[in-house]
């Protein structure tokens, strides 16, 4: 068990490294690009969803921050897999409740869910594009709570997370 441990973080963290190094090919103006971005996530979908399946969610405890960090990544970029995207949120939320998870992380990745169903999201951390050189978020549910919302879970206020990207 604990060889299978240590593999399944290493599969883990090779999987967050390639995704990285692809990821510039996400909004490329290669559909070729594009498509290998597609294929890739795709894939690290289809094994997040067997390790879920396995192990439940790779929690820190279990596989170590980084590898935990990486099973989050592959989570928030699974987003043509809901069904895999609404697995990890759930079973992220029983580890966060544990106290064995990291709210931060569950916000991003419940508000990237939230959007993939095409619903307002809560903490404003998905940005549908730029206008006028500012990004701009998707629709929020309460738009006048989110830097209250982000705070709560220990993201940085809106404008300070936005200013990044400009």
């Amino acid at each position: 068990m604990v060889h299978d441990v240590a593999a399944l973080a290493a599969e883990l963290t090779d999987m967050a490294a390639a995704d990285h190094r692809t990821a510039v090919h996400a909004n490329s103006d290669d559909p070729a690009e594009q498509l290998a971005w597609r294929r890739l996530t795709a894939r690290h979908g289809d094994r997040l969803g067997e390790i879920m399946t396995e192990y439940g969610w790779p929690t820190a405890e279990m596989v170590g921050e980084e590898a935990a960090r990486a099973a989050w990544l592959i989570a928030q970029h699974a987003d043509r897999q809901l069904d895999i995207q609404r697995r990890a949120l759930q079973l992220m939320q029983q580890a966060v409740s544990a106290g064995a998870a990291g709210p931060r992380e569950l916000a991003f990745l419940r508000d990237r869910t939230l959007v993939n169903e095409g619903r307002q999201q809560v903490y404003g951390t998905q940005i549908a594009g730029v206008k006028d050189g500012a990004p701009v978020p998707w629709p929020c549910e309460e738009p006048e709570r989110v830097d209250e919302l982000r705070a709560a879970v220990g993201i940085e206020p809106f404008d300070e997370y936005v200013a990044r990207f400009s």
